[in-house]
C-alpha cells in the first residue's frame, strides 16, 4: 500500500494549522459617560502602573486629584497614547519579522510526452535558498531591534509628555479658580462703587468725569472676570481631552505644594542627556541608521542564491545537482544604496546635535524665567503687608466716619489687585517648573539626585 499520498496531507494540514486566520473587528462607538466598571478598571491599572516618573496608586474620580493622579490618568486613558501604543506594535512586530530566515523557494516542472519514441513523461523539481539573507541576518536583527527600541522610547517619551501636559492643566485650574473668586470680589466692589458714584453725581456732589471713570473701572473688573472664567473652562475641557474622559465629567483637583527651586542649567543639562527619551530614542535610531549604513556596504557584494535541482527526462535520464546564481558588481555595485544611507546617518547626526543645542538653550531660558518670576513675586511679598496695613486703616476709618467709603474701597481694590498679581505669578511659577520638569526629562523630584 501506498502511504506517500497519507503523509503529503498530513504535511499540508500540519502546514496549514500554522497560518494565520482572519477575524473581523467592528469599530467602537464613543462613551459619553465613565462607568462604574470602567472606573474600577482604570482605579486597577493606576494601582500598579510601572513608569519611571509616576508613582502607583488607586483612582478615585470623585476625589481630589493629585497632579500624580492627573498624570497617571492621561497615561493610562489618553486616545492619541492608545494610539500610539498600538502603533508601537507594528515595530515589535518588524522586530519578530527580522528573526525569520527567508522560506525556501520551490518549483516543480512537469513535461507531458506527445510524440517520440521514449515513453516517459518529464518531471523536474528545484528547491533554492537565499544565501544574501543569511549573510546579512545579524544585521537585520540588530537594526530591527533598534528601530523597535526608538519606537518604544518615542512612545514612552509621548507619555511623559501627556502626563506633563495633564500636571500642566491641573496646575493652571487650581490657580484659576483662585483668581476667579478674586475677581468675583473685585467686579462686585466695582459694581458697588459705581452705584455709589452715581447717586452722589445725582445729588450734584461729584462730576461727570468720575462718574465715567468708575464706569470704565467697572467695566474693565467685568471684563476680567469674564477672562478668568472663559479661560478656567477651556482649561477644564482641555483637561477632559487629556485624560480621556467624557466632556461633561467635573473634576475635583488637590492643591500641589509649592514648587521648588531648580537647580543650575549645567545640572539640568546634564539630567536631560541622560534622561530624556526623545534623545535616547534619537540616539537608537543613530544605531539603527549605523546598521544600515553597514548592511549596504555588505550588499555591494554579490547577492548568492543556492538551489538544489532534480529532475527526470522523458528517456527516464535522472539528474540532481546544485545551481548558483549571483549578480555580477560590475556597474551598481549597490553604490546608491551606500549614498542614501550614509546621507540619512548624517541627517539623523545633525538632527541629534540639534535637540542637543535646543534641549540646552530651551533649559537656559526656562531657568531664567523661573528665576525672573521668583524675583517678581518676592518683591510684591515683601510690598503686601503695607498695601494690607493700608486697606485696614482707610477701612477702620471709613466705618468711623473720618474717610468716604470709595477711599476704603480703593485701598482694598489695590490690596486684591496686588494678590490677584501674585496668584498669576504663583501660576506661571508651577507652569515653568512643569515645563523645566518636561525640558529636562524627569520629575522634580530627581533634580537633587
Amino acid at each position: 500500500m501506498d502511504h506517500r499520498p497519507a503523509l503529503a496531507g498530513l504535511c499540508a494540514l500540519s502546514i496549514l494549522s500554522g497560518c494565520a486566520t482572519y477575524s473581523s473587528v467592528p469599530l467602537r462607538q464613543p462613551e459619553t459617560v465613565l462607568s462604574a466598571p470602567d472606573r474600577a478598571i482604570l482605579s486597577a491599572d493606576a494601582a500598579k502602573i510601572d513608569r519611571p516618573w509616576l508613582v502607583p496608586q488607586p483612582i478615585d474620580l470623585a476625589s481630589p486629584l493629585t497632579p500624580n493622579a492627573l498624570a497617571v490618568i492621561a497615561v493610562l486613558e489618553n486616545p492619541d497614547l492608545k494610539a500610539l501604543r498600538t502603533k508601537s506594535g507594528v515595530g515589535e512586530a518588524q522586530a519578530f519579522a527580522a528573526r525569520l530566515l527567508p522560506d525556501p523557494t520551490v518549483q516543480l516542472g512537469f513535461d507531458k510526452l506527445l510524440s517520440g519514441p521514449d515513453v516517459f513523461n518529464g518531471l523536474s523539481s528545484q528547491l533554492g535558498f537565499d544565501l544574501n539573507a543569511l549573510r546579512t541576518a545579524r544585521l537585520t536583527r540588530e537594526n530591527a531591534a533598534a528601530a523597535n527600541r526608538q519606537v518604544r522610547l518615542d512612545l514612552a517619551w509621548a507619555e511623559w509628555q501627556t502626563a506633563g501636559q495633564a500636571r500642566l492643566q491641573g496646575a493652571r485650574i487650581v490657580a484659576l479658580e483662585a483668581q476667579i473668586g478674586m475677581a468675583r470680589l473685585t467686579a462686585a466692589s466695582a459694581d458697588r462703587l459705581l452705584r455709589a458714584v452715581q447717586r452722589a453725581a445725582g445729588r450734584g456732589d461729584l462730576s461727570a468725569t468720575d462718574v465715567d471713570a468708575r464706569r470704565l473701572a467697572a467695566l474693565d473688573a467685568g471684563d476680567k472676570l469674564r477672562t478668568v472664567s472663559r479661560d478656567l473652562t477651556t482649561a477644564r475641557g482641555d483637561l477632559n481631552k487629556l485624560l480621556g474622559l467624557p466632556p461633561e465629567t467635573a473634576l475635583r483637583l488637590a492643591v500641589a505644594p509649592p514648587p521648588p527651586t531648580p537647580p543650575a542649567t549645567p545640572v539640568l543639562v546634564a539630567h536631560a542627556i541622560d534622561r530624556r527619551l526623545d534623545l535616547q530614542a534619537l540616539r537608537a535610531g543613530y544605531d539603527a541608521a549605523q546598521g544600515d549604513v553597514h548592511r549596504a556596504i555588505l550588499n555591494q557584494f554579490p547577492n548568492l542564491s543556492l538551489t538544489i535541482a532534480a529532475a527526470r527526462d522523458t528517456a527516464d535520464n535522472r539528474t540532481l545537482g546544485p545551481q548558483i546564481g549571483f549578480a555580477l558588481p560590475l556597474w551598481n555595485r549597490n553604490r546608491g544604496g551606500i549614498a542614501v544611507a550614509q546621507a540619512t546617518r548624517a541627517q539623523l547626526r545633525a538632527e541629534y546635535d540639534a535637540r542637543l543645542f535646543q534641549t540646552r538653550a530651551e533649559i537656559a531660558a526656562a531657568v531664567a524665567a523661573l528665576a525672573t518670576l521668583r524675583d517678581q513675586r518676592a518683591a510684591l511679598l515683601r510690598d503686601l503687608p503695607s498695601i494690607e496695613r493700608l486697606a485696614d486703616g482707610t477701612a477702620r476709618a471709613a466705618r468711623r466716619g473720618d474717610l468716604a467709603p470709595a477711599v476704603a474701597q480703593t485701598s482694598a481694590q489695590s490690596l486684591r489687585d496686588r494678590r490677584t498679581t501674585v496668584l498669576q505669578l504663583d501660576q506661571q511659577a508651577a507652569e515653568a517648573t512643569i515645563a523645566l520638569e518636561l525640558l529636562s526629562g524627569g520629575p522634580s523630584e530627581g533634580w537633587t539626585q
